[in-house]
Parts: C-alpha cells; sequence; structure tokens
C-alpha cells in the first residue's frame, strides 16, 4: 500500500512540473564522435586537470597550507610540529621551543590549516601588547589570515580573527565580551605569564570557552615544577591528574622531578620542545664593534655643565635618586645630540617657577647649545655608512635625534626613513617598504623597533644605548634572528668620559650582554633588580662618585654583584638539571617515536 501511496505522488509531481531538456550539448558531442574530434581545447583540459589535481587530498598528515603561504618557507622542525599539533595532539599544545625557533611561524601554520580544513573560525590571540601589531603584521602577509589588532568594542564580535593584549582582553567592558564568545581557537604568546593559577591572567583563561589552544612560551618552568603543571591543566585539564596525585607521581622538590621516563611521556603529549643544540637550525654570528668617541670641546662644555647641575640637584634632594632620576636623562641627550637636550633643557625651564634660581642655570644651559655647530657621533655615523655601503638600521632613543639624523643623512645625500612609535599601521609598513626597496638607512626609536623584523638587513648602528640590557638584545634580535642569513655586525657609538661610557663598559665588559643568551640575560637581570633597578642603580654611582677613578672602582663593584647574580642563576640551573634533562627530552621522545613510526610503516 505504501509502495503504491510513492507512486501516485510521483506522478502528481510529473503532472505539476514541466521539464525540460537541453539538446545542444548531446548533438555537439555526437557530431564530434561522427568526426572523431576535436574534443575539447588542450590547454583548457590541462588547467581543469591541475585545478583537481590541487584539491586532492593525499593523506590526513599532508598540510594543505603550504600552497596558501605568501612567500614563508616553513623549516623543517616548524611543519613537523604543524604536523604532530594537528595529527597527534588535536589542536591542543604547549609549542616551548627555545628563543629565537619560530614558535610564531608554528602558531601560523597550524592555525592556517585548522582554517582551511573549515574546523576553526572565531579565533582570540592574546599576546603582550608591543607584539600585537608583529602578530597582525605576520599573520596577514605571511599566511593570508586575515587577522585584525583590537580597537573598538565592536571588534570582538565582529571581527573572526582578533590580536590584542592580555590587559585589554581581561579588563572591562571587554572582559564580559569575550567571555561570552565561543572560540574555536585561542593562542597565547608568553604563556609562561600564566604559571600562577591565583593570578586574574590564569583565571581569566581558564574561563575562555576554547575548542583548540595553543600556548606559546621558550620557558615553560622556571622555578617549580607546580608552574608546569599550571600551564597543563589550562590547556588540558586533568592531564597530570589532580596537583596531588601530581606531587606524588613526579615531584620529589619543586625543582627537582622523579619517575622522569613517564614524566616526558605525559609531557610529549602535550608540548613540542626544539633546541638549538639538536643541529636543525644555526644561527649566524654577532659581530661586536665598540666604538669610542671625543667630544668636541663646545660639546664637552655643555656635558660638563649639565652633569654640575644635575649633581647639584641631586646633593639638594639629599641623595634621593627618584627624585631627579628624570634629570639624568639630560646627561645621556648632551651625548645623543643638541636637539635632543635643548628640548628637554626649554620644557624643564617653562615648568620652573619664574622667581626660581634654577631658571637662570637652565638658560646657561641652553646658551651654551647655540655654540654647538656640529655632532661628533652624526659625523661618525655618517662615516660608517659610508663605509658599510650597505642597508643600515640606526637606533636612537630620542625623537628629536632621529629628526637631527635624518635631515643630516639627506643634506649628505644619503636616503634614509624613519620609522617610530607613534605612526600608524599603515606608515609603518610604507616605511618599511621603503628601506627594504630603496632607502639605504633606517633610522628608529626605541619604540618603533618592536616587533619589527629586518632579516634582510645585518648592520646596526647603536647611535646610543638603553640602560636596559633587555632592550639592547631587542634591538639586536629585529636583525639577528631565525632568516638571517649573514653574521650580523654591531656598532656601539659611546662618548668617552661621559655617562655612556660607563653604561657601555657595564653592559659589554661586566655583564657580558652580548654573548648571553636572551634566556639567561632576562632571568639575570629579574634576580639582579629584586633589589633596585639597574637603572638606578647606575645613577646613583655616577652622582655620587666624587672622581672618574670612583666611578670605575663602583663599576666594578657593581660588575662583580652582577657576576655573583649570574653564578648563583647559574647554579641553580644545574641543581634544576634533571627537570630541564626532562623537559629537552620531550624532543627527542617525539622524534624517537616518529622513527619507530616510520620503521613500522616499512
Amino acid at each position: 500500500m505504501q509502495l503504491n501511496e510513492q507512486k501516485e505522488h510521483v506522478r502528481s509531481l510529473n503532472e505539476h512540473v514541466q521539464a525540460h531538456f537541453e539538446r545542444e550539448w548531446f548533438e555537439d558531442l555526437h557530431a564530434k564522435t561522427q568526426r572523431n574530434g576535436p574534443w575539447d581545447d588542450w590547454s583548457m583540459y590541462r588547467l581543469a586537470y591541475e585545478a583537481e589535481q590541487t584539491g586532492l587530498i593525499r593523506s590526513f598528515d599532508e598540510l594543505l597550507c603550504l600552497t596558501h603561504l605568501q612567500g614563508l618557507v616553513p623549516m623543517q622542525h616548524q611543519l613537523d610540529t604543524a604536523k604532530k599539533v594537528l595529527t597527534e595532539m588535536r589542536g591542543r599544545a604547549i609549542l616551548a621551543d627555545e628563543v629565537g625557533l619560530g614558535k610564531t611561524i608554528e602558531a601560523g601554520l597550524i592555525l592556517k590549516e585548522y582554517i582551511i580544513r573549515g574546523l576553526v573560525k572565531k579565533v582570540l590571540i592574546l599576546v603582550p601588547a608591543s607584539l600585537v601589531l608583529q602578530w597582525v603584521r605576520e599573520l596577514n602577509q605571511k599566511f593570508g589570515i586575515s587577522a585584525v589588532a583590537q580597537k573598538k568594542e565592536y571588534m570582538w564580535v565582529q571581527n573572526d580573527i582578533v590580536v590584542a593584549s592580555m590587559d585589554t582582553a581581561k579588563r572591562d567592558p571587554h572582559r564580559e565580551i569575550v567571555l561570552g564568545l565561543e572560540y574555536d581557537m585561542l593562542i597565547i604568546d608568553e604563556a609562561h605569564k600564566l604559571k600562577n593559577k591565583k593570578t586574574t591572567n590564569y583565571q581569566f583563561i581558564n574561563e575562555l570557552r576554547k575548542k583548540y589552544c595553543l600556548l606559546l612560551t621558550a620557558t615553560p618552568v622556571q622555578n617549580d615544577l607546580k608552574e608546569l603543571y599550571n600551564l597543563i591543566t589550562l590547556l588540558k585539564p586533568g592531564h597530570l591528574g589532580g596537583q596531588g596525585s601530581f606531587q606524588a607521581n613526579f615531584v620529589v622538590d619543586k625543582r627537582i622531578p622523579k619517575n622522569e621516563e613517564q614524566l616526558q611521556q605525559e609531557l610529549s603529549k602535550v608540548m613540542i620542545r626544539n633546541r638549538r643544540s639538536d643541529g636543525n637550525v644555526s644561527f649566524t654570528k654577532r659581530i661586536v664593534r665598540n666604538i669610542p668617541l671625543t667630544l668636541s670641546s663646545d660639546e664637552q662644555a655643555l656635558y660638563d655643565g649639565v652633569t654640575d647641575f644635575v649633581k647639584g640637584r641631586y646633593e639638594e634632594a639629599g641623595g634621593d635618586i627618584g627624585s631627579i632620576l628624570s634629570l639624568v636623562t639630560l646627561q645621556r641627550e648632551v651625548c645623543s645630540s643638541r636637539d635632543a637636550v635643548f628640548i628637554t633643557l626649554v620644557n624643564l625651564f617653562k615648568k620652573t617657577a619664574e622667581d626660581s634660581p634654577l631658571r637662570p642655570k637652565i638658560w646657561e644651559l641652553v646658551e651654551l647649545i647655540r655654540g654647538i655647530k656640529a655632532n661628533t657621533k652624526a659625523e661618525k655615523t655618517m662615516e660608517l655608512v659610508r663605509e658599510i655601503d650597505d642597508k643600515v638600521i640606526i637606533f636612537t632613543e630620542y625623537r628629536a635625534s632621529q629628526e637631527y639624523l635624518l635631515n643630516y643623512l639627506k643634506e649628505h645625500k644619503i636616503t634614509a626613513v624613519p620609522y617610530r612609535g607613534g605612526m600608524n599601521r599603515g606608515k609603518k609598513d610604507w616605511m618599511m617598504d621603503l628601506f627594504r626597496n630603496r632607502a639605504q638607512v633606517l633610522v628608529a626609536t626605541e619604540a618603533g623597533g618592536e616587533g619589527i623584523n629586518l632579516q634582510f638587513c645585518h648592520h646596526m648602528i647603536n647611535f646610543d644605548l638603553p640602560w636596559n640590557p633587555m632592550r639592547v638584545e631587542q634591538r639586536i634580535g629585529r636583525v639577528h634572528r631565525l632568516g638571517q642569513q649573514e653574521d650580523v655586525k654591531i656598532y656601539n657609538l659611546s662618548t668617552q668620559g661621559t655617562i655612556e661610557e660607563y653604561i657601555l663598559s657595564l653592559l659589554h665588559e661586566k655583564i657580558n650582554m652580548f654573548e648571553l643568551v636572551i634566556g639567561e640575560l632576562d632571568t639575570i637581570l629579574e634576580r639582579f633588580e629584586k633589589k633596585t633597578s639597574l637603572e638606578s642603580h647606575l645613577a646613583k654611582l655616577i652622582l655620587a662618585s666624587r672622581s672618574q677613578d670612583e666611578i670605575r672602582d663602583q663599576l666594578e663593584d657593581l660588575g662583580r654583584s652582577f657576576t655573583m647574580v649570574k653564578s648563583e642563576v647559574e647554579q641553580e640551573a644545574q641543581e634544576n638539571g634533571r627537570l630541564q634533562t626532562v623537559l629537552n627530552a620531550v624532543g627527542q621522545t617525539i622524534h624517537d617515536a616518529d622513527y619507530l613510526s616510520e620503521e613500522a610503516q616499512t
């Protein structure tokens, strides 16, 4: 009975639906068969064939994203990492490569692959504020991923792929919006900052609804195995059991693990760690050249005048360096350019009360500036640029010095472009394009030096040096990074008998920062500055000393203090050796598993 009803329904449809058959194609085919051709245009057939070929998926392990990359050729360890996250870790992993091995590239590959496979649409990427634009730029330019930097509230909902800082995302009114959304993928850079589960950052990330999650950090554990447990629990709750069972199964002391082999196996399921020492990646050399300069008599007179002025304020403040630390900047500005110190002095003059005895002293210094007709450092810089005869990036601390250098180089027929904080993204990209394709020199300020990649350049001039060694390392990292094909040459300018000479002596001789690995450097500095900041320590040392010899003696003491801290950190690293062995063995465990898998297939 049911079959008869279906037939009746079809018959009813046929009565109401009018079907028209296109016979031209059939007739054309029939005519071709009678003539035995021609069947079709050969070039069109080849194009159609190639189009079909590109759409074929030969293996689940094959990365489809590789045909969509724009001017990027990933390294083998990056490809292996992306495949492992995709096929074995189900999109939840800690990318724990050592510094400089391209964790950002690995995250981009994984994200692109999931997007192409239709598994990911809504994405949140949380990074340090200074790296937001760099992430957006790399995702857009290298991976063709239309990511945007979060600026307005509506962007959280309106845009599918948003890059923002953690501080912005967790702050009202953004917090409520972000927590109300569901994300296909969450990516967090500098994830070691989530190591403490009591912090608001940890709790915020824990509340986010996410299907896939990537945590990027070169230091998944620093001081305590509990940090590693917290990270993995955030990524994959329950993977290491409860806190009590983790302590019982894997912890002897906070930095000493037990049952290392079992711990390695559990870590290798959620963490990938590539190391420089594996031999897969080689970095070019750093060649550092320190160039001492002697100020002209007019420049020296201004420096001495400013130093006397600052020391006078220091004595009046009863040796309180905190209250006059900003004035120490005057000494550094003199060493940079007359333009930099002129602007600061004029602003100081305006802020000083009209009846203050300081006003005439400040104006005397302004009058000294009028007598300076040249810039010793700028002259040496131009000489170096001509000698190098290749692309050069020049870093300066001060906007006024940047403007002076741009004009000075232009007067001497050297093409130069600026790069600084405050420029919008479009202008920054334009300046980078000009430097890459037309200009010989890029003059960058400190803010402009964050988050730019300049592997096509391998000469860098530090026109003036920051006090903080990490900021020097960040500058160098713009050119000395994965993908750099040439040895990187670094030129440090310093004026003798000034505060600059002491900074360079501290950085180069006492701290030996140009040879330290960045992971060591930031750990040592963090420990050193628990007592007092390096900047305050150095400023007080210079202002309290009564002679050049006393300054040098104090610098030696400071250097010894730093060496002691360095030794403490190295001693702890040795005690921490078992834990580090476990972490480093994760990469080897993965490599061995791949090898055995290939052998089994063979």
